[in-house]
């Protein structure tokens, strides 16, 4: 058996996976990194993993999570050490988290927080993005004081004016500032005066039940919102990346403007994939345990998706993990319940299911395996700067390994599952293939989809420059 961690590993006789090619290779790991892949013979280690009919692949890369967040008098149910070790039985090895600076807190302030939550806490490695929600002084003062820290991407929101939208005057100025720097623009993408409208006339009307959440939100709000993206970005040169993309005519909106050769890139998630709307025809109480932002959408919208990933007009999924019990949901934003839809604690869990969702397509023949790789390991770690350091298996990287059992299969239940929450979005699915072995730098951070990791082993990576990505 593998010890926490060997000085010297070898990983003999698996299928490496990379985004370009599939090849049977050993790979020999000394301290924290790969050393070097290919038909190793008699190369002697100090310990051996056969990985002979498995996958050996680089860990995944978690560009959009939310532990530890204050939501209301709630927060997120994950902190840096259930999240993270959530994460590694899933396979996944880094994570980026959405550092926040509230009104009238200063950017370093708000990154301090974070860290605070962080540090000595994570399994796996871990870095930051910067949300920013005023602009207190000059958007290229504030970006290259974030750049100088290791952060290289930057969220805004176009919604939520209460705590968080910005302008798009402050978003153009932050783009123009972050192309300076090398970095990139995140943007929530919904136009908030749809949303508006919409729920006022909902709520007007007496509709109160999380259905109303979604028809509040519709597709279109999404797309204009993408539409004004593309025209900023346009305007400034900068690159731009939208977070948690759910619906088809927003796709369109990506795609045609990647075809004009836009620096223009988008994620989507595997509840976006996977789970329709139809979930808010649930009795309430379960239907508030899919509230999230933008909504679930009706079906159809999902093809679209899975589509637009096969094509690479989607370049990464992510999870925007964001967990809350039932009994958080519940409580609503305030405390004592909630009494209509805008009261629900918006997000879902998925950090530790999305690489088996997305391999699930690999079963059915609709992804490649290099496909499935890239949009879950390497092209998100090229995209904010953690490459080649990260996701990709090649002589030098971290020492991120995932030994995957294609023939493992595991009810995606609550009771088998180790993120901090009491149900599962995913409970009806049966995944084919998990994780078997989970190194971190060359530590082992699960076996078999259990925990085998240490809070503490997992630090702060600073990134590189970001946003942009040269395409085979």
């Amino acid at each position: 058996m593998v010890g926490s961690q060997a000085q010297t590993l070898l990983i003999r006789g698996g299928d490496v996976v990379s985004s370009e090619e599939v090849r049977r290779a050993d790979v020999f790991i000394r301290n924290e990194r790969i050393e070097r892949i290919g038909a190793l013979g008699d190369v002697a280690a100090d310990a051996t993993i056969d990985a002979a009919g498995k996958l050996v692949i680089p860990g995944a890369v978690d560009v959009h999570t939310h532990l530890d967040m204050e939501v209301g008098v709630t927060r997120s149910s994950d902190d840096f050490t259930s999240g993270t070790v959530a994460a590694a039985c899933g396979g996944t090895t880094t994570v980026i988290d959405f550092a926040t600076a509230y009104r009238g807190e200063s950017l370093a302030e708000g990154l301090a927080t974070w860290h605070g939550k962080a540090t000595d806490n994570a399994v796996i490695d871990y870095s930051f993005h910067m949300t920013i929600t005023e602009l207190a002084r000059p958007a290229d003062d504030l970006v290259a004081e974030m750049v100088e820290a290791g952060i290289t991407s930057f969220k805004l929101y176009m919604t939520y004016p209460e705590r968080l939208m910005v302008s798009d005057e402050v978003i153009s100025e932050v783009m123009k500032a972050a192309e300076r720097q090398g970095a990139l623009v995140c943007l929530h993408c919904e136009d908030d005066a749809t949303i508006a409208v919409r729920r006022a006339e909902a709520l007007g009307a007496g509709h109160t039940q999380p259905r109303w959440h979604a028809q509040s939100r519709p597709p279109e709000a999404e797309a204009d919102a993408v539409l004004r993206a593309i025209r900023l970005a346009e305007n400034t040169g900068a690159a731009c990346y939208v977070v948690h993309l759910s619906s088809a005519p927003a796709l369109e909106r990506v795609r045609v403007a990647r075809e004009s050769g836009l620096d223009f890139y988008a994620e989507t998630c595997p509840q976006y994939l996977y789970l329709s709307a139809e979930r808010y025809e649930d009795a309430p109480a379960t239907a508030a345990r899919y509230v999230c932002a933008p909504p679930l959408r009706d079906p159809h919208h999902a093809e679209e998706l899975w589509e637009g990933l096969k094509r690479g007009h989607l370049q990464v999924v992510a999870t925007d993990h964001c967990p809350f019990t039932s009994a958080d949901k519940r409580a609503g934003l305030a405390g004592g319940g909630w009494s209509d839809f805008t009261q629900i604690p918006g997000g879902v869990p998925g950090i530790e299911t999305r690489l088996a969702l997305v391999y699930q397509k690999v079963v059915e023949g609709r992804l490649g395996l290099t496909d499935w790789v890239d949009r879950c390991c390497t092209t998100p770690a090229k995209l904010f700067g953690l490459h080649p350091r990260k996701g990709e298996p090649i002589a030098g990287a971290d020492a991120d390994v995932v030994v995957f059992d294609p023939s493992a299969e595991r009810p995606l239940v609550a009771e088998r599952l180790h993120m901090n929450v009491d149900y599962s979005p995913y409970e009806n699915i049966t995944v084919r293939g998990w994780p078997s072995l989970v190194l971190s730098r060359g530590r082992v951070v699960a076996r078999d989809g259990e925990p085998a990791g240490t809070p503490g082993w997992g630090r702060f990576v600073p990134r590189g420059p970001s946003g942009r990505l040269i395409e085979s």
